[in-house]
């Protein structure tokens, strides 16, 4: 049997498209039925919020998934400056852009990011959790990530001045050497060096940023757990989302789930809003 790390994104793409059809009722299999207010509620707005050393890119295959089945999608440019302020940013995206419910999926960064901002927005009915950290209030990344043990950051990241940061901060990029096997692991290699290129570092001063009142005590949670991921453990991913709650799926890939099996990623949207109608 072929890997899955190995399917082409065109394949990959086309299972999601599938897979779609099959759970809207498509490719023949809906019965006909008189549709019910439930059925016929607007769909949420999928807010897709990206996290650390990547952009929002990371969720095309779920993006045109989501699209063919009816859902209207917005990709959140996460600025990746504090947990505070990219909290605030993305709450001050959802209060003043969208209309009508929503539905936020973090990946990985972006999991703090929607558990510190979805209190803000009545409209957000469910968060979807990818490969992504799910903190308590009070707790920051680097906490979570001690769990783990010991980090050297020296040998993980390169360290980059920004002159616009407050004293002190610097922006951190994951080094060449690491990305491949700890961010992108499983993927084809061209992926791999387009992601690398492509990587957007975060501020320091994020990861160490305590989190607020988290929002996965009142809202509804699912969570996508790559066994395979060499950024965030499966033991930790674990304990986050059966703390938080959340409906787990495992899935066998790396930190970048949303990229190696969209369809998994897409189903568990889906559910998400089915479940919550």
């Amino acid at each position: 049997m072929r890997s899955i790390f190995r399917r082409s994104p065109r394949k990959s793409v086309l299972a999601t498209l599938t897979l779609v059809m099959l759970l809207m009722g498509g490719g023949g299999l809906a019965t006909a039925q008189t549709p019910t207010a439930r059925d016929t509620a607007p769909k949420p707005t999928v807010v897709l919020v990206h996290g650390a050393w990547a952009d929002a890119g990371g969720f095309d295959g779920v993006q045109t998934a989501l699209h063919v089945a009816g859902y209207p999608v917005l990709e959140f440019a996460n600025p990746l400056r504090s947990l505070s302020s990219d909290s605030a940013a993305l709450a001050a995206y959802l209060q003043q852009r969208i209309d009508g419910p929503v539905i936020l999926v973090g990946h990985s960064y972006g999991g703090a990011v929607i558990t510190d901002a979805a209190l803000t927005d009545p409209d957000v009915k469910a968060l979807v959790y990818i490969d992504a950290f799910v903190p308590d209030a009070g707790e920051s990344l680097t906490d979570l990530l001690g769990r783990q043990g010991p980090i050297d950051a020296t040998q993980l990241f390169d360290v980059v001045a920004n002159p616009g940061a407050p004293e002190g901060d610097v922006d951190l990029y994951l080094k060449d050497a690491v990305f491949p096997e700890a961010f992108a692991n499983g993927l084809p290699r061209l992926t791999q060096a387009r992601l690398l290129a492509s990587q957007r570092p975060i501020a320091a001063a994020a990861l160490a940023e305590p989190s607020g009142q988290p929002a996965w005590k009142s809202l509804p949670s699912w969570y996508v757990l790559g066994t395979n991921d060499h950024i965030v453990s499966p033991d930790l991913q674990r304990f986050m989302a059966e703390r938080a709650g959340a409906k787990i799926t495992t899935v066998g890939t790396g930190h970048l789930a949303m990229i190696a099996r969209p369809d998994v990623v897409t189903a568990t949207i889906l559910r998400a809003d089915s479940a919550t109608r």
